[in-house]
């Protein structure tokens, strides 16, 4: 996994936020150790942004992967939405959980990448010769990952994100529902027609 960049070396180039209004002390999942940060970072202390980006690279890093199926890729992304975040950070008014928020701008800077170009897939080892245990069922479960994979990515923007995150980082409907910005309904309908279409992409072979 790609290593975790500090603040002092990804932002560099940027402008420290301006300090903004101070955070809903009542917002709904905010975290206090987020807060702290946030407040410090908005306060003009860049090194606080170190914090956040070590809680949350990993999951950030494993969203962007997803979306993007390279690990070269995902990482830049991983930056960009980091980037992204920091620059809005003065616009952070806590009312939802600093993740939440993080995997909206995600979510945002991954589609909008794969509109702008379709990147190849990792390229899984050709199929070998092997006199191990188990080796061909390995083999099955790798190509069978691939197709999944390669279905997941023709999938509507927001149905790929849905299942994404519903599937991979197992948020509920209304989690899902505050990262993209929409409701409950629609988050249920996407998730629905995503599995539907799938299903559908993999010739009807079970899920």
């Amino acid at each position: 996994m790609a290593q975790i960049v500090t603040a002092e070396r990804l932002l560099s180039p940027l402008v420290a936020p301006a300090a903004s209004v101070r955070l809903e002390r009542r917002a709904v999942g905010l975290s206090e150790a987020d807060r702290e940060a946030i407040e410090a970072c908005q306060a003009g202390e860049r090194e606080a942004f170190d914090g956040l980006m070590e809680r949350y690279h990993r999951d950030v890093y494993r969203l962007c992967y997803r979306f993007a199926g390279n690990h070269e890729d995902a990482n830049d992304l991983t930056q960009e939405t980091f980037i992204k975040a920091y620059r809005a950070l003065a616009r952070f008014r806590g009312d939802s959980a600093f993740s939440t928020w993080l995997y909206r701008i995600a979510v945002n800077t991954a589609i909008n990448f794969k509109a702008a170009r379709r990147p190849e897939a990792d390229i899984l080892p050709e199929s070998l010769p092997d006199g191990r245990p188990g080796m061909d069922a390995t083999l099955l479960r790798r190509d069978e990952a691939k197709r999944v994979r390669a279905a997941i990515e023709r999938l509507p923007d927001k149905q790929r994100a849905t299942l994404i995150l519903k599937t991979y980082h197992d948020l509920t409907h209304e989690e899902v529902a505050r990262v993209m910005g929409s409701t409950v309904g629609t988050v249920k309908a996407n998730f629905f027609h995503a599995l539907g279409n799938l299903k559908r992409l993999l010739g009807g072979e079970r899920r």
